[in-house]
């Protein structure tokens, strides 16, 4: 029993999904599109996108980067180079409200996506702690 804990928190997430073939990919790609889904109709976050965009490239950008920060391959690094978080989302004004309602839609996609339960608390932590990095405004 704590040997499997021990061998559980020593793998990474992407491991603890299964990977390539175990179906890592397809869970963090339903749990961005559950996201997403919920960030089109939001009134606050979709202008932060461009009008014309039908968020499939921002889909495909997110899903590659948390699956290269949670332990898959470094495919969001080929395609676009290192993350600076930061500064890719400066443009942006993120006060508290930008910050909670983001947190609300990955909240619901986290519950939205049975496939990521196993490693949700770790996920949520994540989440928390980067939109409280990311916020850079103290007003909405």
């Amino acid at each position: 029993m704590a040997q499997e804990l021990i061998e559980k928190e020593s793998q990474s997430v992407w491991e603890r999904l299964g990977g390539t073939d175990g179906g890592a990919p397809e869970a963090f790609a339903a749990l961005v599109d559950a996201f997403y889904d919920g960030v089109a109709e939001d009134a606050l976050l979709r202008p932060m996108y461009p009008a014309e965009s039908d968020l499939k490239e921002e889909r495909e950008n997110l899903a590659l980067f948390l699956i290269q920060y949670f332990g898959g391959p470094a495919l969001y690094a080929v395609k676009r180079g290192h993350p600076r978080l930061r500064m890719r989302h400066n443009p942006f004004k993120i006060g508290p409200a930008a910050r909670d309602i983001w947190l609300k839609h990955m909240e619901a996609a986290l519950v939205a996506t049975p496939a990521i339960t196993p490693v949700a608390p770790t996920l949520r932590a994540y989440f928390i702690e980067v939109a409280h990095f990311l916020q850079n405004s103290d007003t909405d």
